[in-house]
């Protein structure tokens, strides 16, 4: 029964919902009607205004296309006036330029430059604006105008560098070297004193060059301008022309003015020693200066003048420089091509030695392709050098070898070969640091080693030489004697020079003994015969008794001592050994085997003498007298010496 109640209940209230729904969606309808028609009548109301608006579009046409014409005219008149005053503005400018151009730069170079650049913009401009009926006559009377004025500019660059391309004088490129590299006062010889290599390499370190100022630097502005100018212009040729002549002629001057000179071999070959060795001192200093002061001067100038003109600026320097280079170079080349001899060895190691040490700045100098031949003929210079001195040794070798002097020494002394060898090779190796770089010149060897292969090379051949000179000796006491001194010689003077380490201890040891080999020939050569005398030997004689021995014979003995001793006397006093420690060991050796002997003979044999007839015609010396002559030995007297 509830049941029942409830679905009446549902029922009735679906009833009125429905009903509820319904209105609403008539109300809905309706609405959506009137809308359409607001939407219809808005619709038509819009298309009304479109239509008006058209109409008064059209009526407003002309007026607009009218308002926009005279816009137009007025912008077109504004940028026409803006135009027709920049006209007036270049052909006022034109007329300013030309007034400049025509007066010439002498007066103002800056503000002829300036009317330069300003006809050049001038130029631009008219060429931009060819419809102008003006532009072909102000184009063609402004070139004209540009074309005045570089042959203007022209001769004012080369009238401004010709002004201040004067050669400097000796004096000022001297003062700017450094102190310790300033060449010597000449000596009675005319050449400076040579330094010690090993003293000039320590004058190296540290030094300060100061090349001079060629030209004022308020003026190397002006001809930096002018040099721009007519390279913009296309005249680098006219440039190149002017700056070469102008600089080229400074340069060489210069260089003459301070004594280079060009030489060929023929003109070497005709000059004495003495003159050519001076020439080569100054010629080192030349080398010196020309690379490191007037060259180095030359580049800062040719930078300032060319900036901004890289490979123009390094083709105005090598051409401005090649023919003072070649002068300076045509000396070197004439020593290493003339003909070798010894003396020019350590010449030739200066010069050398100068090629070296400038070479790298020289380089540095002409490192663009245009300096390319200059330090090929550097290079090439430096190499022949190093050949003409290498060869230089092996001439010097031959030669010692070959000596051939007949200027014999009588006194058994120091041959005069010998000192000059010893002196040759002390040289060689105050030219070590030199030597070595040369050896690496060829081929990468131990430079230590070769020197020290060429040192006993050299050495060697000395001592062949020498040994065939001993032969011309007929005493062959004298020939030992001779050797002894020579030998000797070459020992201590490797021992005091830096020689002893390329030769080494057990050179040294060697010679030290053929030293006292040649002296222990001389003692048995020379006294062996007169130690005889003091000797007698009689059968059955124990030898301390005079049994036997007749008083003829005794006789005999101290006759023939004393002759042969006195001719031993009166011929060794007139030799020669110089050196005094050498002089004193060899007296002592002879005194410690003659005096003995002397004594034990005179204390034997002297009673059998003294109780005759004239003993002191038999018995003339004592063993004091003895002793006091062989202290005359070696001495070199004269006869007129030993007379007196």
């Amino acid at each position: 029964m509830e049941t029942n109640k409830r679905n009446e209940k549902t029922t009735g209230f679906n009833e009125i919902t429905m009903e509820t729904l319904r209105d609403r969606a008539v109300t809905m309808r309706d609405c959506l009607a009137r809308s359409q028609i607001i939407t219809d009548s808005m619709t038509s109301i819009l298309g009304s205004f479109d239509l008006r608006l058209s109409a008064l579009e059209t009526a407003m046409r002309p007026t607009q296309v009218k308002t926009h014409s005279m816009r137009k005219a007025h912008e077109n008149i504004d940028k026409t006036l803006k135009f027709a005053d920049a006209i007036l503005i270049q052909f006022e400018l034109t007329k300013q330029a030309e007034a400049v151009i025509l007066k010439g730069p002498q007066e103002d170079l800056q503000s002829y430059l300036e009317a330069v650049g300003q006809l050049k913009t001038i130029v631009r401009f008219f060429s931009t604006n060819k419809n102008l009926k003006t532009s072909i006559g102000v184009i063609t009377h402004a070139t004209t105008l540009l074309q005045k004025a570089s042959m203007m500019l022209e001769d004012e660059f080369r009238q401004l560098l010709s002004s201040y391309s004067k050669p400097v004088e000796p004096d000022r490129l001297l003062d700017c070297l450094p102190a310790s590299l300033r060449p010597t006062p000449p000596t009675a010889h005319g050449e400076g004193v040579r330094k010690n290599p090993a003293d000039h390499h320590k004058d190296l370190e540290n030094v300060v060059y100061r090349p001079p100022t060629l030209i004022p630097p308020k003026v190397t502005p002006l001809l930096h301008d002018l040099a721009q100018q007519m390279h913009q212009a296309g005249h680098q040729q006219q440039v190149f022309m002017i700056y070469r002549e102008a600089r080229s002629a400074c340069m060489e001057s210069s260089l003459r003015k301070l004594g280079v000179e060009k030489l060929h071999k023929d003109d070497v070959q005709r000059m004495q020693w003495e003159v050519l060795e001076a020439k080569i001192g100054n010629w080192i200093h030349f080398v010196r200066i020309a690379v490191k002061l007037l060259f180095a001067a030359e580049r800062k100038v040719s930078d300032e003048v060319f900036e901004g003109m890289k490979s123009f600026m390094d083709q105005c320097f090598a051409e401005a420089t090649s023919t003072s280079v070649s002068l300076l170079l045509s000396f070197g080349e004439a020593i290493a091509k003339s003909k070798r001899s010894p003396e020019k060895l350590f010449v030739l190691l200066d010069m050398y030695e100068i090629m070296k040490e400038v070479q790298p700045e020289f380089n540095t100098l002409y490192e663009s392709i245009s300096g390319a031949e200059m330090r090929e003929s550097v290079s090439a210079l430096t190499k022949r050098l190093a050949e003409t001195a290498q060869e230089t040794f092996v001439d010097f070798e031959e030669a010692v070898e070959k000596d051939a002097t007949k200027t014999a020494v009588l006194d058994g002394t120091v041959h005069p070969l010998t000192s000059y060898v010893i002196n040759y090779v002390k040289f060689l190796f105050d030219y070590q640091s030199t030597l070595k770089l040369l050896f690496l010149e060829f081929e990468q060897i131990d430079p230590d080693a070769q020197l020290a292969k060429i040192t006993t090379r050299i050495m060697q051949a000395l001592q062949n030489n020498l040994d065939g000179k001993s032969k011309q000796y007929k005493d062959q006491a004298l020939t030992q004697i001779f050797m002894m001194n020579n030998i000797h010689y070459i020992v201590r003077s490797v021992r005091r020079s830096e020689a002893k380490e390329m030769l080494g201890d057990d050179w040294v040891q060697i010679h030290r003994r053929v030293v006292q080999q040649h002296a222990n020939q001389y003692k048995r050569i020379c006294w062996s015969k007169i130690l005889q005398c003091l000797t007698v030997q009689v059968a059955g004689n124990d030898g301390t008794s005079t049994a036997g021995v007749s008083r003829a014979t005794v006789k005999e003995r101290f006759k023939t001592f004393n002759n042969q001793f006195e001719e031993l006397h009166q011929r060794q006093s007139q030799w020669s050994v110089p050196d005094s420690e050498l002089r004193e060991s060899l007296r002592l050796a002879v005194a410690e085997v003659l005096l003995p002997a002397y004594r034990s003979f005179k204390k034997r044999f002297g009673p059998m003498i003294e109780g005759g007839k004239n003993p002191s015609k038999y018995i003339k010396l004592t063993p004091e007298d003895i002793e006091r002559m062989l202290a005359e030995f070696f001495e070199g007297k004269t006869l007129h010496d030993q007379k007196r």
